[in-house]
């Protein structure tokens, strides 16, 4: 008796686990600190908390490019548990493929959202 084994293997996105997990933990860590640098302005600053106030935090060019940079980071984190979970529990192919076509396109208009906002384009 032969046992081949390999030959009908079905690949599928099992090897990006670590890829993923690691990917994951990078972005959360990065919008943690994010939160932690935008809370520390908001509970150090004087005066009401207006709309004066948000626009200050945000005026400067370096907390715009950080903002943006968190910004990519949790549009990256979304696509990655986007595609796990479509990967496990979407079994149609032609199903799966257009969900994650709509989950590309609508991530991407979010991050041209993101730039227009952060620099009023």
């Amino acid at each position: 008796m032969t046992v081949n084994y390999g030959s009908r293997r079905l690949v599928v996105g099992a090897h990006y686990g670590l890829r993923d997990w690691l990917s994951q933990r990078v972005t959360a860590a990065l919008m943690a600190i994010f939160t932690v640098i935008v809370l520390a302005q908001v509970i150090f600053s004087r005066g009401p908390i207006g709309y004066d106030k948000w626009a200050g935090i945000f005026a400067a060019q370096w907390m715009k490019v950080l903002t943006f940079t968190v910004a990519a980071a949790l549009l990256w984190h979304v696509w990655v548990g986007m595609r796990d979970v479509l990967m496990d529990y979407v079994k149609p192919v032609w199903l799966r493929l257009a969900l994650q076509v709509f989950a590309i396109v609508w991530l991407t208009a979010c991050a041209g959202w993101a730039v227009q906002v952060l620099w009023r384009l």
